[in-house]
């Protein structure tokens, strides 16, 4: 059997050497070029009014396959205003720890997840009354 040295998985050099090279030690803050994350971030941060402004970053609304359906079947249509109410109603209840809720406006009945942002169902008003709505935690009227 020989005694050559052993190659050993994810290690970069062999027992016996020194430590991590010059070219090989991670960068630090202040050393180097940033990367293109940092470079964003750090923009942001530059021309943000007030540190809140980092908070009103948000993942759009989504809507499910079925709610996309339901909303053509039913002839929802949600213009640019309801939209941007429909929004703030999930920052309210998101804000209130509400998981799944009831978003009630003029001409519909929204069911919204308010971890992933995204509307499960829609009901118009016609087809509201005498419905039972469940699984939800919360409701917001707009």
């Amino acid at each position: 059997m020989s005694q050559g040295p052993f190659l050993y998985p994810s290690i970069t050099s062999l027992p016996g050497q020194s430590g991590v090279g010059s070219s090989d030690r991670p960068i630090r803050k202040g050393e180097g070029v940033q990367g293109e994350f940092d470079q964003v971030f750090e923009e942001k941060l530059k021309t943000s009014k007030s540190p809140g402004d980092l908070d009103q970053i948000r993942a759009p609304l989504k809507f499910s396959a079925h709610a996309s359906q339901r909303l053509r079947d039913r002839k929802i249509n949600l213009d640019a205003t309801t939209l941007a109410k429909v929004n703030e109603a999930v920052d309210r209840a998101d804000s209130k720890g509400v998981e799944d809720t009831l978003i009630l406006t003029a001409d519909a009945a929204l069911i919204v997840n308010v971890k992933n942002r995204t509307v499960i169902t829609a009901v118009d008003r016609n087809s509201m009354s005498g419905n039972v709505f469940t699984n939800i935690d919360g409701a917001v009227l707009i």
